[in-house]
């Protein structure tokens, strides 16, 4: 008599990081200081108000009435710096330790990269762990794990994190001591520093490592403005604090604040001065500068991670590997030496894909690039009626990409639904595209990976030129910069490998299905004319390959589709 296997329940949770949960002392302070002057912000508070009634999780992403990208939830939501933690008088019933709770409890917890790292840094500043001691760890997706742990491992201070104190320690002064220093002007000297450390650079967007700031540029002594006029308002917070919790809290985030601003200490290379290695670089947004310090490696922090608990670790993605050599994705991770596989794709590529060079198209950086890569790409997205994944390097480029098709869609009365990234959520363009069944989507990285199209609703993929990294990323030359004094060359090490993990991640939206069909139009020339672009063509699915355009156009014909 056979006797019948128990079958084991295994209990699984999923973890999102804070600001995915609602926090019910930051919407209460938002419903009560009557602060917003957007109509949808108001709108969207009501909303909220509303959920935070019904809902047993305070997921945001239960509440779809609230785009994802609103203003408010930086409102209602909490970070590790503005969280009350036991002394909140909502700890009990906080969405966010009520996560937790049921990951501690459960066999399996999934979270995201970023939470993952969050939890190592925790553990290393003697914070209580937020994942249980798991005996296994798996990274899926782990291409992006170099670049999420260089982000998580560095260190960043923006002078919007100085302006949303500002806002707190002026709201907290006037509730809780009214009656002591003139809250508004002690937080306007502080406020006018750093809009002046912004104003220290011209430029709307821009990167520039440290060596790059000319001596005489006013980036300097207005830095120095700022960590004089902080330390100020930090002495006024002391002198403040026991008055209420709320302040003391100010007070330790403006501490933190300062120290970060001291630790930006620069030798005359550029270099963090204790000699570690790291690059410090600046960063300008449209009202903000972000100040970095970034390691130019995470593989010896990773490694001493490894090296805690004993543990299994395995790393899986479809871009691990270039050409079948693991070792770009190892070094980067300080994994040299360990196992690595590859397993064969179920797809029959030959079958259903091909891959289409256009002829006749100038090198990436000649001017009306974009306008020639548009107008070699019309005759293709017409024949294969819309179903078009269009991805681009750039947001400018998705921009420029979306106005030509706009026009000439109308010109030429091809009636395909248009969708372009920022104009609504992923999400909600996704779906849109899914349900359109003719549509053409305009992307940029985000739409690079991690998005999954199945069946005749993609049939096409467009992609404008090989994803190099930008030339102006700071720590990117200085990496390449230490390679090649290491006698490498930096753009076959590390330039090229990127690039090809990147473009594969692209063309992988293509074919998601054993029934699949569909065109990978690959518009950059340099795949042929550049002694690099086999290794490209190697790295790629084994597609049939063209540069004739009647052979695409054949592809897309009904009677050229398998019965």
């Amino acid at each position: 008599m056979r006797r019948r296997a128990r079958a084991h329940l295994v209990s699984v949770a999923l973890l999102k990081g804070r600001s995915n949960y609602v926090c019910h002392y930051h919407l209460e302070r938002t419903l009560n200081n009557g602060r917003l002057t957007s109509r949808d912000d108001v709108g969207h508070l009501r909303e909220l108000s509303r959920f935070i009634k019904m809902t047993s999780s305070g997921d945001k992403a239960e509440l779809t009435k609230v785009p994802e990208n609103a203003t408010i939830w930086n409102l209602v939501t909490s970070t590790r710096d503005t969280c009350m933690g036991a002394e909140c008088q909502y700890y009990q019933d906080c969405f966010v330790m009520k996560a937790r709770r049921e990951a501690q409890q459960a066999d399996v917890v999934v979270v995201n990269h970023h939470l993952f790292f969050a939890d190592v840094a925790l553990k290393d500043t003697g914070v209580a762990e937020l994942l249980p001691s798991a005996n296994t760890i798996i990274f899926d997706e782990a291409h992006q794990l170099p670049d999420t742990a260089t982000l998580f491992f560095g260190q960043s201070v923006s002078t919007s994190q100085v302006l949303e104190l500002c806002r707190d320690v002026l709201a907290e002064g006037l509730a809780h001591a009214r009656g002591g220093p003139d809250w508004a002007k002690v937080v306007t000297v502080v406020e006018k520093a750093a809009r002046d450390l912004r104003l220290a650079f011209p430029q709307d967007i821009m990167r520039l490592a440290l060596a790059q700031i000319t001596p005489s540029s006013e980036f300097f002594p207005s830095l120095d403005t700022l960590k004089e006029k902080l330390a100020e308002m930090i002495d006024v917070l002391e002198g403040q604090a026991e008055r209420a919790e709320s302040i003391e809290q100010c007070r330790v985030r403006a501490v933190e604040l300062g120290a970060a601003l001291d630790a930006w200490k620069p030798d005359a290379k550029g270099r963090v001065v204790e000699g570690d290695q790291s690059v410090l670089w600046v960063e300008a947004f449209s009202s903000a500068l972000q100040l970095h310090k970034t390691p130019l490696s995470i593989a010896p922090i990773f490694s001493n991670q490894r090296e805690g608990t004993p543990r299994s670790w395995i790393f899986t993605s479809a871009t691990l590997a270039v050409k079948n050599d693991f070792k770009h994705f190892s070094d980067q991770m300080g994994l040299a030496g360990e196992e690595a596989r590859t397993w064969p794709s179920p797809f029959n590529y030959e079958q259903q894909g091909l891959l289409y060079v256009p002829t006749g198209l100038p090198e990436p950086n000649a001017f009306g690039y974009t306008d020639a890569v548009v107008d070699c790409a019309l005759p293709v997205i017409e024949a294969a009626g819309g179903r078009t994944f269009f991805l681009c390097t750039t947001i400018r480029a998705v921009k420029h990409v979306a106005e030509r098709l706009r026009t000439e869609f109308a010109a030429r009365g091809l009636d395909f639904p248009l969708f372009v990234q920022g104009e609504r959520g992923r999400t909600e363009l996704l779906d849109s595209f899914r349900t359109a069944g003719n549509a053409v989507l305009v992307g940029s990285q985000s739409f690079w990976e991690g998005v999954d199209v199945r069946g005749d609703a993609l049939s096409l993929v467009i992609i404008d030129k090989l994803p190099f990294s930008p030339p102006d990323d700071p720590v990117l030359a200085a990496r390449i910069d230490v390679m090649e004094k290491q006698g490498m060359n930096g753009f076959m090490h590390h330039t090229l490998p990127e690039a090809i993990i990147n473009l594969k991640q692209g063309a992988g939206r293509l074919i998601r299905d054993e029934t699949d069909r569909g065109v990978l139009m690959l518009c950059d020339p340099r795949v042929i004319s550049k002694s690099y672009g086999r290794r490209v063509w190697q790295s790629l699915p084994p597609f049939k390959r063209t540069r004739e355009q009647a052979d695409v156009i054949n592809f897309f014909r009904p009677e050229s589709k398998p019965s």
